[in-house]
């Protein structure tokens, strides 16, 4: 079993979250993903909106037989995406996991509490984002890393590549962004 592991405050989930998981179940050969509501972003000074209502929302957004939306990490106590990958990977020790991220994240992932802790646990694919490749691209992780970098053409290999291990692939865009959709003022957050 492959399960692509998307984690984020989700603050609101939308659509642009939905294409890039169904673009990661088609690319990378995942036989499920799990989406991991937060119970907040440490790099964020501003909390997200409860996560009874981000919960609800992404449970109608992402409608799909393949999908779990999951508040797992509130219920693990954990607060960053190590200890979180760690408690998981010792819930599940015969599941293969891949995390998941957009290339904006990957452009910011070296600020991350333990992120070469991170790559060398799981494989991380990534997907580009509006504006964010080349940054993505030469950011400290992509560089500290680009001996681990499978080609795009072998993004199906990536759930079964040891650790660390990371591909790039670009997807059809979608620039919808949940800072965007708070900003206009269609999403409440308590």
């Amino acid at each position: 079993m492959c399960i692509g592991l998307l984690g984020g405050s989700f603050d609101p989930a939308h659509e642009g979250h939905v294409h890039i998981t169904r673009e990661a179940l088609k690319r990378f050969g995942l036989d499920e993903v799990w989406w991991l509501v937060s119970p907040g972003n440490p790099m964020k000074t501003r909390g997200p909106a409860p996560m009874s209502d981000r919960m609800a929302r992404a449970r109608a957004v992402m409608r799909h037989p393949r999908v779990c939306v999951t508040d797992l990490e509130a219920r693990l106590g954990t607060r960053f995406t190590y200890e979180t990958l760690t408690r998981i990977m010792e819930l599940y020790p015969g599941v293969r996991f891949v995390w998941l991220m957009g290339a904006d994240n990957l452009a910011e992932f070296h600020r991350w509490e333990n992120w070469r802790g991170i790559m060398g646990a799981v494989p991380v694919a990534v997907m580009a984002r509006p504006g964010e490749r080349i940054s993505a691209r030469m950011s400290p992780a992509a560089q500290v890393f680009r001996h681990a970098k499978l080609k795009a053409r072998e993004a199906m290999r990536i759930a079964s590549s040891e650790p660390p291990a990371w591909v790039f692939v670009n997807v059809p865009m979608n620039d919808l962004s949940s800072t965007e959709i708070r900003a206009r003022g269609d999403w409440r957050s308590d």
